[in-house]
């Protein structure tokens, strides 16, 4: 389960400017769409593996008792180029997708009933992201 665009406008992209600058994460615990969240608290980037072994780590502790919502989706093309390939020769083909992560956003929330499951469910999804995270709740 790879999440990537459907469709694009153009199939490679320039890296850009840098988006890990040094601020603090801004605190908006506005969930509208569920009653508790994981909250990015650095800045970073996901990629589409990483955001597919979050959603199936949370899906496998939460099952049927609750629904969770994604908050990010990778639309950024990572163009890499082959092993032992020599300089030049233009830009690599498109390897990977990622989502550009500011600190301070929700990356997911969990409709649920019970805090004991949506927190545990959290924990283990925490582990699997490549930067410091934080379990927020509207209730």
């Amino acid at each position: 389960m790879s999440l990537r665009p459907r469709k694009q406008k153009f199939k490679k992209q320039q890296k850009g400017k840098s988006f890990n600058k040094i601020t603090k994460p801004f605190t908006l615990n506005i969930l509208p769409l569920g009653s508790f969240g994981l909250k990015a608290m650095n800045s970073g980037r996901l990629n589409s593996q990483q955001i597919s072994t979050m959603v199936k780590s949370i899906n496998k502790i939460i099952k049927k008792t609750g629904r969770l919502i994604l908050r990010v989706f990778p639309h950024i093309p990572v163009s890499k180029k082959p092993i032992e390939v020599r300089m030049g020769k233009g830009k690599g083909n498109v390897d990977h997708f990622i989502a550009k992560i500011k600190a301070g956003i929700t990356l997911c929330e969990i409709e649920t009933v019970s805090k004991t499951l949506a927190i545990k469910a959290f924990q283990l999804a925490q582990i699997r992201l490549p930067f410091k995270t934080k379990i927020v709740s509207s209730i």
